[in-house]
């Protein structure tokens, strides 16, 4: 049994928010850099070179990528024979909270829902935990904009839809979605599960690396065939047209009910943040 102190939980978290927000994950940096390279229409070319630049500019001078510092989506990949010394939650949204303060981010969760009265700290966190073999702990913050979780959705299709009605489902979402999410965008898609796993797992597949396919080669050629025909759709950087409507389509599935085909879509936009560490 390993012991791991609350406060170093505490203080990684709060490195990891300044962290994510300051600067892109390499995979989605090369991405925009390809997109660019490759974009065959001069207005959307010009604008992948300004976004291109807003994320070298940022890292320079240690300024947010996007003004939307996102509601922290806080994963934790917790060794079986790990023992906190300490209260995990509460060392999760302390993290949160002096990260969001110490880094000048902006705080945007709200208490309740309907009554709308900003919490001032940016908690609580979103939190997730997974229990692994092991005795470490891996933390991955993700800061998670809502100008694209607004356009994410879910829908309980029926089995007989099959893999034509999921990708429906994934195409009208994005096309409802137009430019509202700041794309190039990132889609992850969850299938499987219930109606609440479908979700889940639609948000962690936006953890991957976008240079990682599916393990599985079925679903590999599916996020490959769903990209191209996202891209078809013209919506292009920012809505201004072009073939890069999406920089990637990552799905991830799990065992379901025999009369259900959950589908969930969570859309991400050009300025996907996740920064990892272990414990």
């Amino acid at each position: 049994m390993r012991n791991i102190d609350a406060k170093l939980i505490e203080e990684t978290v709060a490195r990891l928010c300044i962290e994510a927000n300051l600067r892109l994950p390499d995979d989605v940096v090369s991405a925009i850099e390809r997109a660019e390279i490759e974009e065959p229409w001069d207005g959307a070319k010009r604008i992948l070179s300004l976004l291109n630049d807003n994320v070298r500019i940022a890292a320079e001078k240690t300024l947010p990528v996007c003004q939307d510092t996102g509601m922290a989506c806080v994963f934790l990949e917790l060794g079986q024979d790990v023992h906190i010394d300490g209260a995990l939650e509460e060392a999760v949204n302390n993290g949160v909270r002096r990260g969001y303060g110490d880094g000048y981010l902006r705080k945007s969760v709200v208490c309740d829902p309907l009554r709308r009265v900003n919490t001032g700290d940016n908690t609580p966190a979103l939190l997730s935990v997974k229990l692994v073999p092991g005795d470490s702990l891996k933390i991955t913050v993700m800061p998670k904009g809502f100008g694209s979780e607004n356009m994410s959705a879910l829908k309980m299709l029926k089995p007989a839809d099959g893999i034509e009605g999921v990708k429906r489902f994934v195409l009208e979402t994005v096309k409802k979605a137009g430019a509202n999410p700041c794309p190039p965008i990132i889609v992850g898609v969850g299938i499987g599960g219930s109606f609440d796993k479908a979700a889940y797992l639609a948000k962690h597949a936006l953890l991957r690396p976008l240079d990682e396919p599916n393990h599985d080669e079925y679903y590999a050629a599916l996020e490959q065939e769903l990209l191209d025909k996202i891209n078809a759709l013209g919506i292009g950087p920012q809505g201004f047209g072009g073939k890069t409507t999406a920089l990637a389509v990552l799905i991830e599935t799990m065992p379901t009910h025999v009369a259900g085909l959950p589908v969930a879509v969570n859309i991400s936009c050009h300025a996907t943040r996740r920064k990892s560490a272990s414990l």
